[in-house]
């Protein structure tokens, strides 16, 4: 399908003038609807502003192109607008947009996606883009793209016969969204290749899947392989030949000296049974940047199960909270429906730490890695040892846990399929049935039940050790900071489980006796597992520069799980940033911890976030408390994270 088939005359406008976004955006739905390509134009307008929401979906150089798929759409369609005085579009590179295109989709496909990823490569050309703003009329307009898009996608009887020459460079794709990037990089190697006279393909890794796929006679008969990817992408087929691996920025920025590596022969062969062994010294592809993709692997793949089930566990602590239930330990669970949302998010929330361990075990060791890193992390979520093999709560080593066997596992299952190699060629078919999985399943049992109880005693001892200082009332204010710090380490390992089964302890023993320091406790736990979420968003919200648009996106999500007490939205942001993002929540966590006992602040319930308002003691002056932790945590990663480069 062309973009001229999706937009007509009369959805184009030249020379509009707009105040704001959400004036342009009024304006675009408009023309949608004067074109008769909605059933409802509020409700479409509606998938707009969420999609917004998530991210603004201005791609710089003056350009934006909001999209949404909606059941309000007829068929797919687009319009589009010219601003010459530019409307403010929270653009990345600060740019003030003056093309904006807006794209109509059906809830039945991905069309939205092809015509993205079409528009994203012809936009790429800023004589094209130069000659759209400066259009007259509407027939100009069409003309321009018209022309644009013959020239870079030819039909198939026009184009050149792969087939008989071959390429002599191809190049694969992919950035973590599978969008914006991956096509930007595409079309950059196109590009680069048809100005430098080398015949080039690209194959684009997007959210619709792989397109422009590279057959193994090309493959054959090519030079080398440009791996521009910032997520694992499959190698295998590339056994033998030079290969370049590198971030997808570079495809962008770098494409010529990419190409200029392969042809002079500078890229080294890549063998599939090494660990990605392309040109490391040369493109930056190090053991640091390899255990970057193989953790954001595992980081993208767990973000929807952490996001969904929070909401969901939200859900049923709002339900309860409106029904009047008691708030005591069976808060979230007192009404059938509020059950079954507890529940359900309670089972997405399961498979957050053996997804995590799962991919990050896949993009090291492939296919046979996905079985063996899966096991691991779910051994770690439930606490299984030698003694107990079906899980002791006290030995559970969460997150931590569940990244120590992604990578331990992906690693080991590598060294057995190596191994394997020198077994007889009999025996190929029965390895990824039989020998890897087995082997491996072996391996991780034994790895993790040795490993956990080493978290439990971390985690008796501290328990114990804290329950004695509780007992002292002149320790309460550096005790609740203590255990309220520790609620921010590991968010569900043994740390949280220890300073959380401590407070619980404590609320249903009354062991400290007639006092109030039980429920000081209990209020200091609660905010400090509160906090590492809302610091997130926060972060994400005010210092944008600091993240990846996906981290942006997910990002105002932790404003509901950090007031819900889920803890645990915070995990995928810890994972891929442990070093910046664990200490900052930690000291914003032990900050409102101190606040809170210093204020005298109560809970009676083990559990609810704000839903238990009522049960909680001095509440203005607990929220000044979370909102001071909050912006400490927010403060802290600002200087610890970098600012990422400007698009």
């Amino acid at each position: 399908m062309r973009i001229t088939d999706l937009l007509k005359k009369q959805g184009i406008v030249l020379g509009a003038s707009a105040k704001s976004k959400g004036d342009i955006i009024d304006q675009l739905v408009a023309l949608h609807d004067k074109c008769g390509n909605l059933k409802d134009a509020a409700a479409y307008k509606e998938g707009i502003l969420k999609r917004e929401e998530m991210g603004t979906t201005a791609i710089g150089m003056e350009v934006a192109i909001p999209h949404a798929k909606s059941e309000a759409v007829k068929a797919p369609a687009l319009t589009a607008v010219t601003v010459p005085a530019g409307v403010d579009y929270d653009a990345p590179d600060g740019a003030k947009c003056k093309l904006i295109f807006m794209i109509a989709a059906t809830t039945d496909g991905d069309v939205h996606l092809e015509v993205l990823a079409r528009l994203m490569q012809m936009l790429m050309h800023e004589d094209f883009t130069s000659k759209l703003k400066a259009a007259k009329t509407a027939d100009e307009f069409l003309k321009i793209i018209d022309d644009q898009e013959t020239k870079q996608f030819p039909e198939e009887a026009a184009a050149p016969a792969p087939a008989k020459s071959g390429y002599r460079v191809l190049a694969v794709t992919a950035c973590p969204t599978g969008i914006a990037h991956t096509y930007m990089a595409a079309e950059a190697l196109a590009k680069a290749g048809e100005e430098m006279g080398i015949t080039i393909k690209v194959e684009t890794n997007g959210s619709g899947g792989a397109k422009n796929v590279l057959t193994a006679e090309e493959i054959a008969n090519c030079d080398g392989i440009i791996i521009a990817a910032d997520k694992s992408v499959e190698t295998a087929r590339f056994n033998g030949k030079p290969v370049i691996s590198t971030k997808v920025a570079d495809g962008i920025h770098k494409p010529e000296e990419l190409i200029n590596k392969i042809i002079n022969g500078e890229a080294k062969v890549f063998h599939s049974d090494k660990a990605a062994q392309a040109d490391d010294s040369a493109d930056g592809e190090g053991f640091g940047r390899k255990l970057y993709k193989h953790l954001m692997n595992g980081v993208s793949h767990m973000l929807p199960f952490v996001v969904a089930g929070g909401i969901f566990i939200a859900i049923a602590f709002l339900i309860d909270s409106f029904a009047g239930v008691p708030q005591d330990g069976n808060f979230g669970v007192g009404t059938p429906v509020s059950a079954w949302f507890k529940n359900i998010g309670g089972i997405a929330f399961g498979f957050m730490l053996p997804i995590l361990a799962g991919f990050i075990a896949m993009s090291i060791a492939d296919r046979p890695g996905l079985l063996v890193g899966f096991v691991g992390g779910s051994l770690a979520a439930s606490g299984s040892t030698f003694a107990a093999p079906g899980g002791d709560g006290a030995s559970v080593s969460g997150f931590l846990g569940a990244l120590l066997a992604g990578f331990i596992a992906g690693w080991l299952i590598k060294m057995i399929m190596k191994g394997c190699d020198h077994l007889p060629r009999a025996l190929e078919g029965i390895k990824p049935v039989l020998i890897y999985p087995l082997a491996g399943l072996g391996i991780v049992g034994v790895m993790m039940c040795a490993v956990n109880p080493i978290m439990g005693l971390i985690n008796t001892g501290m328990q114990n050790g804290i329950s004695e200082m509780a007992k002292n009332p002149a320790l309460i204010v550096p005790v609740c900071a203590l255990l309220a710090g520790m609620m921010a380490i590991d968010m569900g390992g043994p740390f949280n489980k220890a300073a959380y089964v401590t407070a619980t302890g404590l609320l249903a023993s009354g062991v400290v006796g007639e006092n109030e320091a039980p429920f000081m406790i209990m209020a200091a736990v609660m905010i400090g597992g509160m906090v590492p979420p809302i610091a997130i968003a926060l972060s994400t919200t005010i210092f944008r520069n600091r993240w990846s648009a996906d981290e942006r996106k997910n990002g105002p999500v932790n404003f509901v799980m950090g007031l819900s007490f889920v803890t645990e939205g915070a995990i995928p942001y810890a994972a891929g940033h442990p070093l910046q993002v664990i200490p900052s929540c930690v000291v914003g966590s032990a900050c409102a911890g101190a606040l809170s006992a210093l204020f005298g602040c109560t809970l009676m319930a083990p559990h609810g976030g704000i839903f238990v308002l009522p049960t909680i003691g001095s509440p203005l002056l607990y929220f000044l408390a979370l909102i001071i932790g909050s912006v400490v945590g927010m403060l802290m990663l600002a200087l610890l994270m970098k600012k990422k480069p400007a698009k």
